[in-house]
This record gives C-alpha cells, sequence and structure tokens, in this order.
C-alpha cells in the first residue's frame, strides 16, 4: 500500500509585530515612560497596569492618549499631543537601553532558526521608527538582522488597516500564501488578515482573556513561542510537538486551510 506523504509548503517570510510580540514592550517600557511624561507636562493621568490593559485596546499610542484624556475630561491640544509623544519617546529609549525590555520566550531561538534557513524576517508594526531602532540597537548581538522594517512612519494608516503588510509584502517580494505574521493584539491579526496572511497569535498575559474571540480568526495560538523548559500552551489550533514553535510548525501552519 503506498504511501500518502503531506505536502508542506516551503515558508517564504514572517512578518513579525514588535510591541508584546517580539519583546514585552508595554508595563515595562511604554507605560512607565507615558506616566513620566504625564508628570513632567502636569497632565493628571498615572496608568496602572489594570487601566494600561485596558487601553491598550486602542491602536497607537498617541491615540490611547487622546481618547483617554477626553474620557477623562481634559481634551488635549494637538501642541500638548505633540510634546507627550516627544517626552515619551525620550523616556522610551531609555528605558530600553537600561535593560528594562525583554524578547519573549522562544523570539530569539525562532529568530535563529528562521535566519539559519533562509526564510526573509521583516518586522511590520505601528510604533515609531526611533521606538523600534532603540529597541534592535538594544537585543542587536542577541539575534539576527531583519530583512527589512516597516514601521508606522512608513504608512498612512496603522494596524488594523493592513498597510503596513501590503508595504512589506511588495517590498519583501514574498507570497502571502507562503508567509505568516505573528502578532499579538487584534489590532495587528485583523491588519494581517486584511492583507491575505495567515496569522501566529501569541497574546501577551493581559492581552489573552480580551483575545478569546479572536481564536477562530488567528490560524493558531499559543501563549509564547516556546522554549526547552519553558513549553508553550497552544490556545487554539494546530499541536505544538515539544511545546516550542518552530520551522516546521510554521510551514504546517501553510498547509490549514485559510479562515
Amino acid at each position: 500500500m503506498p504511501l500518502l506523504l503531506l505536502k508542506v509548503n516551503r515558508l517564504s517570510a514572517v512578518f513579525w509585530d514588535v510591541d508584546g510580540t517580539l519583546a514585552d514592550t508595554e508595563m515595562d517600557g511604554h507605560r512607565p515612560a507615558f506616566n513620566m511624561a504625564f508628570k513632567e507636562l502636569d497632565l493628571p493621568f498615572v496608568w496602572d497596569e489594570e487601566l494600561y490593559n485596558r487601553l491598550l485596546a486602542i491602536p497607537g499610542g498617541l491615540r490611547r492618549v487622546k481618547l483617554h484624556a477626553e474620557t477623562c475630561g481634559v481634551p488635549l491640544s494637538q501642541d500638548q499631543l505633540d510634546q507627550v509623544r516627544d517626552r515619551k519617546r525620550v523616556h522610551y529609549l531609555e528605558r530600553v537601553r537600561q535593560g528594562h525590555v525583554h524578547l519573549r520566550p522562544g523570539v530569539k531561538r525562532l529568530l535563529q532558526e528562521l535566519s539559519s534557513a533562509g526564510v526573509q524576517q521583516w518586522i511590520v508594526t505601528s510604533s515609531g521608527s526611533a521606538s523600534v531602532m532603540a529597541l534592535l540597537e538594544q537585543i542587536q548581538t542577541q539575534i539576527p538582522s531583519f530583512d527589512g522594517v516597516v514601521t508606522s512612519d512608513d504608512v498612512a494608516s496603522g494596524k488594523p488597516a493592513p498597510d503596513g503588510y501590503l508595504l512589506a509584502l511588495e517590498r519583501s517580494g514574498a507570497n502571502s500564501a507562503a508567509s505568516l505574521a505573528v502578532e499579538d493584539s487584534a489590532a495587528g491579526l485583523s491588519a494581517a488578515r486584511a492583507a491575505g496572511l495567515r496569522c501566529l497569535l501569541t497574546p501577551s498575559p493581559w492581552d489573552a482573556d480580551a483575545l478569546r474571540d479572536s481564536y477562530d480568526k488567528a490560524t493558531a495560538m499559543l501563549d509564547h513561542l516556546g522554549d526547552p523548559g519553558e513549553q508553550a500552551t497552544v490556545l487554539s489550533g494546530a499541536s505544538c510537538h515539544d511545546g516550542t514553535v518552530t520551522l516546521k510548525y510554521l510551514e504546517n501552519l501553510l498547509s490549514v486551510p485559510d479562515r
């Protein structure tokens, strides 16, 4: 009796989100940086972890500030918002340089495996270029170089709009059917899907419950990418051998019927 072999597609490219996906930037990076900016500018806001967790449902840091201020009855002018952005950026970059931001489990391992296999790897983020480059400078000795970077400075609309992913697909020349996005948020998932990409979702601990309604939209969803001794838990999608996301696992996801 002949053996039936499952055809596995070759992975062309992986597009990585940054905040909350590559690294835990939010709670120990962006949040305290915003609080320091608020204090410097005499603004009556303090974002603790519980509040910031809720505010993360709003994509884009400055939009988050604007809407929160309006909710508090303290509408901010564009000049004030620009000042918050500029001061927050200074404090965030300093926190990155001080080592407060760390890679999530499995990220370093998978980046190295994909690089060795010749898979293109791009960053696609709604963050600004300065924040992204500061993080990459801090972690550049730990990880291989990315093939390209698309930030909010490169597109008209950030996530959940697909603009960033569409631009990355164009610049990389990658086939969307043979590529994957790795995301941690509902906005990122929506952006990837709108660009025709399958998406592996690895929500941050504070986002997992809020993303339960997104399970059926992601190709697979795990709590993180997994490392030896720190196994990932599959929340939806294909089982993950040994609890670590590998090149083989990602290529298997390409064979999953698109939703």
